[in-house]
């Protein structure tokens, strides 16, 4: 199946040379294999969503993309510039939010301060200058406060600004950290699993909420939720065992056979997984370049 742009979305352009580009990435932990042969672009414009399975191999893909795992082989690129040794910390500056399942908020800073945090690009001395009074940090301050506030009015959590994110219910907790990733004002938003623990209320809101922040920036969703990426969603591609089974418009990846082979068919204990390099024999050293298998959990052997 091949990937196309869904009807009537003017934002999102075919002909665009992609912000962030995945070509034949491979990851494994000891001999299970994560992902195989992934490739995978982000348009301007766009919102893609990446779906499969659980243990599909999406936040494999996610980790990757973010800077937080090293793939075995294969490429990523920002705007046609490889990204050979990014990490976790660099995506700000190079235009790139992130929201996490586990959220990352500071506990003991307020909802204003943890966002002012994602702006920090923005200053001239840095955020923690400001915070400890340093010399020219002070207008610096002001600006990142106000781009803060302007950031939570946008999600509609301004006034939550002067609590601790312990006292606010998880999904305003959601919100605060997705203000901390915009306020920064990124060019592509990567969201991991954005609808966990939200009510069908609240999902449909964020979806409403998906299809007015892609105004100003292109958006990567990994979820589970499929109504909510059927109706944001411009592309999906989809995951299972850790290859690309099928990407498109979501209305021809709901119909492709794969898919609901993967969904629907066989179970994921009946269904055969690609062929895994063979783990070492215990007591010989793994071969160079092997990465180490996690400490414990399946899930991140499959790259859930």
């Amino acid at each position: 199946m091949t990937s196309s742009d869904q009807p009537g979305t003017p934002t999102a352009s075919g002909d665009a040379e992609p912000l962030l580009e995945a070509r034949d990435l491979n990851v494994a932990y000891g001999g299970v294999v994560a992902l195989r042969d992934v490739s995978v672009t982000i348009r301007p414009g766009e919102v893609l969503g990446v779906i499969g399975p659980n243990g599909a191999g999406k936040t494999t893909f996610f980790n990757v993309a973010c800077g937080f795992v090293r793939p075995d082989s294969g490429t990523i690129s920002w705007k046609g510039r490889p990204l050979e040794q990014h990490r976790p910390h660099d995506l700000a500056g190079l235009g790139i939010g992130r929201t996490l399942q586990g959220l990352g908020l500071f506990h003991r800073m307020t909802v204003l301060e943890n966002v002012m945090v994602g702006a920090d690009r923005h200053a001239r001395t840095g955020f923690l200058a400001g915070l400890l009074a340093l010399p020219r940090g002070h207008r610096d301050e002001r600006a990142l406060r106000e781009r803060a506030l302007a950031a939570l009015e946008e999600l509609g959590i301004a006034r939550e600004a002067g609590r601790l994110p312990e006292s606010l219910p998880y999904p305003v907790r959601k919100r605060v950290a997705l203000a901390r990733a915009i306020v920064g004002e990124p060019e592509l938003l990567l969201l991991d699993e954005p609808a966990s623990g939200l009510s069908n209320a609240e999902t449909d809101e964020l979806g409403e909420l998906i299809a007015d922040l892609r105004r100003h920036r292109s958006v990567m969703l990994v979820e589970h939720h499929m109504d909510l990426v059927m109706a944001v969603c411009d592309r999906l591609v989809v995951l299972d065992f850790g290859r690309v089974i099928a990407s498109g418009r979501p209305d021809e990846v709901r119909s492709d056979p794969a898919v609901l082979a993967a969904y629907l068919g066989e179970s994921s204990e009946s269904r055969t997984p690609p062929p895994a390099t063979p783990a070492p024999t215990p007591g010989t050293p793994p071969a160079p370049g092997t990465p180490p298998a996690p400490a414990k959990g399946v899930e991140h052997a499959r790259g859930a």
